[in-house]
């Protein structure tokens, strides 16, 4: 049976948690703005792609201060802490982890000394040859630098002590060469005391986009976040592209061929509705996406309802193109999110009941179609088919908008393992029986493919149909650079800001927060992978 953590999640079922992406990036650079607090609206928009820890790392022209913490964008920041992240460029970070325990130490932006000076960076994605990083740091610099000497154990540290490895080099060149020796996926953001840049892998398997501010320029996971910030989209940073922006304007250079494998699920799932991918809508993306959903595998049935809120447009497409009357039989509770209540195993029993409530005035009596965005390991989709017949509906018939994942994901997306994944070791027919849904169908992978408009050779589909682009990981996981602890961190510091590194490693002070305020507990609590460990 597993513990409490002390969180309440927005998982339905903490042990059966859909797919999640492993961060969001923000990157700005604009002289006389209040650049910490442009990077807090960027994170707030991308809040949705990590939500462990996040951090905002802020040069002035002469230090490089970073400040980051366990917990939500609203909870590391407010605003007498960024009124003391003045400068005129930042990035910022927002965090679900991938490699790296949920952990202080592994927070973002990572703070590391170079040849030039320092440098912050922030990584969405994951890399797939960290063994093979990790001995060229070692031969080059040693291990004992950087955040890696104070037990970070993410491919971040890893990178970040990479670009301080190449002696007599500037930062743009270390990086340029650093990154050529990169393998996996990431789409990075990075500065020193006076200089943005960006960086996108080779196949642009995570999104990153440029925007454009009346006095600078923005870089952001998602055009959403440019949006909420007043900037322009310009245009996606290209695979194999690194962008450097400063006082003599913005450049580019390529560090690697593009050879494009966007990922297919952020259409489905990870990115926000109001976002654009390629050119294209991901809200009509979803909703076109329901329509052929509705087109191959229809149904007699009174009522078309979504899962909140991933489900939505796709169900708006399906009752579209059915003719299906399309409602709202479920009700989602907006905010249940990380909070500081022990679930008792009343509360746990509860389940999905913490997240959605069924109308039953709406439901009762009614032949339904559930739409959702994709099923991982099914207990999710299992009680609530059980909680909508509890609820009176005559039917419950299950439509899900991506194709069956029977693969993990490499390159940034925590899937469960490949014994987990229920498509992996059972047919439709028999994951409709064990959901307890009347029927149960997907959308063909095909399909998905063509409401995207993106070519599919230009697309990582490995999640449905096991195609990597990128050689995977000979020992992938969480842990892959977990070693014991080293001296100088404290287990659950919190509310830390770094100041600039000495030549090695982080600054001699860490600025501590108070130890009695929530943040302290919520650090050392853990969470997600560390979920089911603790006490």
């Amino acid at each position: 049976m597993a513990h409490g953590d002390g969180k309440l999640t927005q998982e339905l079922d903490p042990s059966d948690h859909g797919p999640r992406d492993a961060c969001g990036v923000f990157g700005v650079w604009a002289p006389g703005e209040e650049v910490s607090k442009l990077t807090y609206f960027g994170l707030y928009a991308l809040q949705h792609r990590g939500q462990e820890s996040a951090g905002i790392a802020v040069g002035n022209g002469d230090n490089l201060l970073v400040y980051k913490d366990m917990g939500l964008v609203s909870q590391v920041f407010d605003e007498s802490t960024l009124s003391t992240l003045i400068g005129d460029v930042a990035i910022g970070h927002t965090r679900y982890s991938t490699t790296g325990a949920s952990e202080w130490q592994n927070a973002q932006p990572t703070l590391g000394a170079t040849p030039a000076g320092t440098v912050a960076l922030g990584h969405n994605g994951n890399l797939t040859n960290t063994q093979e990083l990790l001995e060229l740091v070692r031969v080059r610099v040693g291990s004992d630098v950087g955040e890696l000497r104070y037990g970070n154990t993410t491919d971040t540290a890893l990178v970040t002590a990479l670009f301080g490895s190449y002696a007599g080099h500037t930062l743009e060149e270390a990086a340029a060469a650093a990154l050529a020796e990169v393998k996996g996926a990431f789409s990075l953001v990075f500065c020193d005391e006076t200089t943005l840049y960006a960086a996108r892998d080779p196949q642009g398997v995570r999104p990153l986009v440029l925007g454009r501010l009346e006095r600078g320029w923005v870089v952001a996971s998602e055009t959403a976040a440019l949006d909420i910030v007043g900037a322009s989209f310009v245009r996606e940073v290209e695979p194999g592209e690194l962008i450097t922006v400063d006082e003599q304007g913005l450049r580019s250079r390529r560090f690697a061929a593009a050879e494009p494998k966007g990922c297919l699920f952020e259409f489905v799932y990870l990115a926000r509705p109001d976002t654009h991918i390629s050119g294209r809508s991901v809200h009509e993306t979803r909703v076109e996406i329901g329509r052929r959903l509705a087109k191959e595998h229809p149904v007699d049935a009174d009522l078309v309802i979504p899962v909140p809120e991933s489900g939505t447009p796709a169900a708006v497409g399906y009752a579209e193109a059915s003719g299906i009357p399309y409602g709202m039989g479920l009700v989602k509770n907006s905010y249940v999110g990380r909070t500081f209540i022990q679930p008792s195993q009343t509360l746990r029993q509860l389940g999905i009941r913490l997240k959605l409530n069924p109308l039953r005035e709406i439901v009762s009596g009614k032949r339904l179609v559930v739409v959702d965005d994709s099923i991982v390991r099914g207990n999710t989709q299992r009680a609530l088919v059980r909680m909508l017949r509890e609820a009176g509906a005559a039917e419950v018939h299950v439509r899900i908008s991506s194709p069956p994942v029977k693969w993990p994901c490499f390159y940034g997306i925590d899937f469960a393992s490949r014994a987990e994944l229920i498509a992996n070791g059972l047919s439709t027919d028999e994951i409709c029986r064990s959901i307890g849904a009347d029927s149960l169908a997907y959308v063909e992978l095909d399909t998905l493919i063509e409401t995207t408009t993106v070519p599919k050779r230009n697309l990582c589909r490995a999640c449905f149909d096991g195609v990597y682009p990128i050689e995977p990981p000979v020992a992938p996981g969480k842990g892959a650079l977990e070693q014991p602890a080293l001296p100088g961190l404290a287990e659950g510091q919190s509310g830390q800001g770094c100041e600039s590194p000495d030549r090695d490693g982080l600054a001699e002070s860490l600025h501590m927060g108070d130890p009695t305020d929530g943040l302290t507990t919520l650090a050392s609590s853990g969470g997600a992978a560390d979920a089911l460990r603790h006490p």
